[in-house]
């Protein structure tokens, strides 16, 4: 049944004909995709270049992996020789320093304010100085491609890869956020219009927080200005991506869809999405499964056909021919994959954006109208994504896609997993990014590593706990929605785990999915080594990667990638003005970070202390 149909169908329905219905209060899925034909056998950072790490054996394994059980692998993360071995003691002092101001609260909560009076007072040359001494010299590995080339060599030697991120951001003010973002996700129908709508208040705009760097302290954050700006930053993109093709033969590269395009689209995007999985959810309780695991919640198909027919859809027979017209519902019954395969996005754009009204009881346009230009840019936008996809195919290099606010997520989602249904069939290329502080986050990975057991393709995550907590819950509370994000911090970290196993699960039996866990959390580390252990699932493999941030946890990055695992850092680049917003994000993230642990201080300690004792007074390290 294609999804055009299936909007004309209800578009020419006699309301009077409809049930009035209600729309379940459950969680909403934020990606949907096409399932795949039923008869079809299962088969077994801004843009970012990537440096692969060149690995030192150190740990003992058989490479028949079917017929040998793996050696147990073990990390001694309090070992810090091995920690620290890549650092002088000049660089251990600057770590020690750097994380001690860091706790330090009036001097993070102005940290702008002193760096421009640093500047005023001791000029320029002397203020950069000083910040590649502190804080440049330990979050920024250089100004441009040539200055970070040491770091890069001197960090594989020691087994440890680079993502680089070229951290310049616009230096806006609140007022010029704001205006940028209201422009770029108010369309020109609401703009016209002075009544009230159906939108659901959280995919609309809201000027109290249209700067989305609010409350966001390790993500970056992209504001439309036009067209040519995103196809500039689709070339940024672009040339990253050929840097880490030609660096490694297996690297990455990250890209933001909000770089891409006008976020309009991504906000009308995924109220659509989210409103047609609401609309399962209500068939669902109609037939008592309200209660089932999503995935569990399976339509009987004739009662689907009598419901769709008695809310005036269409002739029973012509409900039956949508949905076998695509071997849907050859099992008898339909669930949330057929459901969500009913939206094509091969259609025109504009014609997408259709969803249920609870006034009138009928399919709508969420808008009233849209120009000829609003349908060209987000065109645009999926032309971007699709040219950004095919160079990472033709210069092997893995896309990972960066998550970004709830409210943006369920379209970036659905137009990644396109990407993955078609670039993902022999081997991961494109990469979605899970926030494991979201409630729904087990929910959105099993439901994805089904879609990509159904279809054949392979399965690509990068796990996160997540960077937009505390603007995301302001906006809940403020505007009046349920809070996405989990209770507390202990539940977030339940549900990383969770997510991490069911993945690991994924991978022991089908070997068809790989896994970035980006964590500078040491306990998640070792609950991935021991899972490894658990099912035999040896690093040499290359599929679970590990990633932190430059100039953080190198007690976890380089025993891992002297032991043999893929492990990255992220490397951020940039003239030292430009990198500013960047540095001023890395204080108050690690304010907290340092404030909670003085774990990585300690350690520093320890080997301070120890090469000291040893007479290893000037220290550099060999490679």
């Amino acid at each position: 049944m294609s999804y055009t149909k299936f909007v004309a169908a209800i578009a020419r329905a006699n309301s009077g004909n409809v049930n009035k219905f209600r729309i379940s209060p459950g969680r909403c899925r934020s990606t949907l995709a096409s399932a795949k034909k039923q008869e079809e056998k299962e088969q077994q950072m801004d843009g970012c270049p990537v440096v692969e790490a060149e690995p030192v054996e150190l740990i003992s394994q058989t490479k028949n992996l079917t017929n040998t059980k793996l050696n147990k692998i073990h990390i001694d993360f309090n070992n810090t020789q091995e920690a620290y071995r890549s650092k002088s003691n000049i660089e251990m002092l600057r770590s020690l320093l750097v994380f001690k101001l860091c706790t330090i609260d009036v001097l993070v909560e102005k940290n702008k304010e002193l760096m421009d009076l640093t500047k005023k007072l001791f000029g320029q040359w002397m203020f950069e100085k000083m910040m590649k001494m502190t804080f440049y010299g330990q979050f920024v590995a250089g100004e441009d491609h040539n200055s970070i080339k040491p770091l890069i060599h001197k960090n594989q030697a020691f087994g440890v890869g680079a993502v680089l991120d070229y951290s310049v951001e616009e230096d806006l003010t609140q007022e010029e956020a704001e205006k940028k973002e209201m422009d770029s996700c108010v369309s020109e129908a609401e703009k016209e219009s002075s009544g009230a709508d159906h939108r659901e208040k959280k995919y609309k705009a809201h000027r109290q927080f249209g700067d989305r760097r609010g409350g966001v302290t390790s993500a970056r954050t992209y504001f439309y200005a036009d067209e040519s700006k995103c196809d500039t930053q689709m070339e940024t993109f672009i040339n990253c991506i050929k840097a880490s093709g030609g660096a490694s033969t297996d690297g990455f590269s990250a890209i933001k869809m909000t770089a891409l395009g006008r976020p309009q689209f991504l906000l009308q995007f995924s109220e659509v999405l989210v409103k047609w999985r609401q609309f399962f959810s209500y068939l669902a309780a109609q037939q008592g499964k309200s209660e089932m695991m999503v995935l569990e919640q399976k339509l009987e198909l004739e009662q689907l056909k009598e419901s769709l027919t008695k809310m005036g859809v269409g002739a029973k027979d012509d409900i039956e021919n949508w949905f076998t017209g695509e071997k849907l519902g050859l099992s008898g019954t339909i669930d949330l994959l057929d459901w969500n395969s009913l939206i094509n996005d091969t259609t025109k754009i504009s014609s997408l954006l259709m969803v249920p009204n609870l006034e009138t009881r009928q399919l709508e346009p969420l808008l009233n109208k849209f120009t000829a230009e609003e349908e060209k840019q987000m065109k645009r936008m999926l032309q971007r994504v699709d040219v950004l996809a095919k160079h990472a195919m033709e210069n092997g290099v893995r896309l990972m896609v960066d998550a970004e606010q709830t409210y943006f997520q369920p379209a970036i989602s659905r137009l990644t997993l396109e990407m993955q249904r078609i670039f993902n069939r022999e081997k991961p290329i494109i990469f979605n990014t899970y926030q494991c502080y979201l409630k729904e986050a087990y929910e959105n990975v099993t439901m994805d590593i089904e879609l990509s057991r159904r279809e054949g393709w392979y399965f690509g995550a990068k796990l996160v706990r997540g960077a937009y907590m505390y603007q995301e819950r302001d906006r809940a509370k403020e505007i009046g929605y349920e809070d996405p994000i989990n209770p507390d911090y202990e539940a977030t970290n339940r549900m990383y785990h969770k997510c991490l196993e069911y993945v690991l699960e994924e991978i022991e039996h089908s070997r068809k999915a790989n896994i970035m866990v980006a964590s500078h959390n040491e306990d998640t580390v070792k609950f991935t080594l021991e899972k490894m252990n658990e099912m035999g699932l040896s690093p040499t493999e290359n599929k679970v990667y590990f990633g932190q941030l430059l100039g953080m946890c190198d007690q976890i990055s380089f025993p891992l990638g002297q032991a043999g695992f893929p492990v990255y850092k992220y490397v951020p680049y940039g003239p030292v003005n430009e990198v500013i917003p960047y540095l001023s994000r890395r204080a108050q993230e690690n304010r907290g970070f340092m404030k909670g642990s003085q774990r990585e201080r300690s350690l520093l300690w320890t080997e301070l202390k120890r090469r000291m004792l040893a007479g290893q007074i000037f220290y550099k390290p060999v490679y």
